[in-house]
């Protein structure tokens, strides 16, 4: 599952690259033609990496939601819950010693 996961953010990945070459290369031509100024040119384009970063963030949230949850469908332990394991068996190793 964790290969199906990783194969997806690398398709996403590279459908973003793509995208934003595409998109620099359409700017750049806007440019050319004086559609755009270079100053407008330099904002759309901070606009697009800016957008990309929040739906990297919101896809990284989402991502590790659906991990967690099927972690907990298949029953699989936190590592908080380990460590409190540890800590039990830990305390009572320590009790049977003082025996």
């Amino acid at each position: 599952m964790n290969d199906l996961l990783r194969r997806g953010f690398l398709l996403g990945l590279g459908a973003a690259v793509t995208s934003k070459e595409k998109f620099e290369t359409k700017i750049k031509q806007l440019v050319e033609k004086n559609e755009l100024t270079q100053e407008q040119a330099k904002t759309l384009l901070q606009q697009f990496v800016d957008k990309g970063e929040a739906k990297k963030e919101d896809w990284q949230t989402r991502q590790q939601e659906q991990t967690q949850k099927l972690a907990n469908d298949i029953g699989l332990a936190t590592k908080e819950e380990v460590e409190e394991l540890r800590n039990r068996i830990t305390e009572l190793e320590n009790k049977l010693a003082e025996k």
